[in-house]
């Protein structure tokens, strides 16, 4: 009888493996479709939400004068772009709005850019050219996001997240992007939908 017990053990125990050892399951928390667009790139072309149709993307919101969460977010960026290329992940596309597109030329973020080490500048798409209005209700109707600028000061308020964007241009998930940022969870997510 103990034989017995022993081996229905090792079998569950074996088969709880086999099943943790199997293909990741995506499993989405929103569903929010994102509102077309019609903007600048860092590299001065126009972009739409059409030219992201097709593969999964990462948004975020920052600006280039932020004094807070910006330059840590940019930053995890580039580390949750080194854990794609891990995972082997390559048709992707990181999309950060600026919530300040008065400063924010295609110039200014192209500058910006470039004081963080991106392990690939081509998957990256820094958005401008549009005015304050447009971005704070883009942001909170296309991804429950709050942008908000502070009149008595230079900077803008706005939310510390990413936000998983499928490639039929629905949001599917967020995540911190400040402070203990999943990075393992981020790629394995974009894995998982650009399946």
């Amino acid at each position: 009888m103990k034989k017995k017990s022993a081996m229905l053990v090792l079998i569950l125990t074996l088969s709880s493996i086999l099943t943790a050892c199997g293909s990741y399951k995506f499993e989405p928390e929103m569903n929010i479709e994102v509102q077309d667009f019609s903007v600048t790139n860092q590299k001065n072309e126009k972009v739409s939400l059409n030219d992201f149709k097709g593969k999964p993307w990462l948004a975020m919101f920052v600006f280039t004068n932020c004094n807070s969460i910006c330059p840590p977010m940019t930053y995890n960026m580039t580390e949750v772009q080194k854990g794609l290329q891990d995972k082997g992940v390559e048709d992707y596309q990181i999309v950060a709005f600026s919530v300040d597109p008065q400063v924010d030329k295609p110039e200014v973020l192209t500058n910006y850019l470039k004081t963080y080490s991106v392990p690939d500048e081509s998957k990256w798409q820094l958005l401008t050219g549009y005015d304050q209005k447009f971005i704070e209700q883009f942001a909170m109707k296309s991804f429950k996001s709050r942008v908000k600028n502070d009149p008595n000061t230079d900077q803008v308020v706005h939310m510390g997240r990413y936000y998983l964007v499928n490639a039929d241009g629905i949001v599917v998930k967020d995540y911190p992007a400040v402070t203990d940022v999943p990075v393992e969870t981020i790629a394995a997510d974009m894995k998982a939908l650009t399946k």
